[in-house]
């Protein structure tokens, strides 16, 4: 859960309906929208007035890290894929801009190892034409 304006993210544990359990974990102010990394372990979300995506790791209850990008991102949830040179990467478009962001993520595949440097780092901006609202992959790409 969102409290935008704050720049808190609610955690909740919906394993006991009638007990529900919150973390509350600090960001960026003005939040607004994400989605999950490909292990579906860290959800990352826009913190779109601060030109910011925080990451949050739902294993721990922590904030993974807080990444500086381009103008307004807005991701809708995102999009995952493995980019030849930095590995798994998270993407996200700018509101009014013609810059896509790739943010490398973190993955436990042994293969993805030689990855780990570039980790929550923005390591591509892609440059296309203005007006994207959402970045999607197809599920055989």
């Amino acid at each position: 859960v969102n409290v935008k304006e704050t720049g808190q993210i609610l955690l909740v544990d919906y394993s006991d309906i009638e007990n529900l359990k919150t973390t509350t974990v600090g960001s960026a102010k003005f939040l607004h929208d994400g989605g999950w990394d490909a292990s579906k372990r860290y959800f990352l979300v826009a913190a779109n007035a601060s030109n910011k995506i925080a990451a949050v790791d739902t294993k721990t209850g922590k904030l993974a890290a807080l990444v500086d990008t381009a103008k307004i991102p807005h991701p809708g949830r995102g999009a995952n894929f493995t980019h030849p040179k930095f590995g798994p990467v998270w993407t996200t478009g700018h509101l009014g801009a013609d810059v896509l962001t790739l943010i490398s993520t973190p993955s436990e595949k042994k293969s993805d190892a030689k990855f780990k440097g570039y980790n929550w780092k923005v390591v591509q901006e892609v440059k296309h034409v203005p007006g994207n609202l959402f970045v999607k992959t197809h599920p055989n790409s």
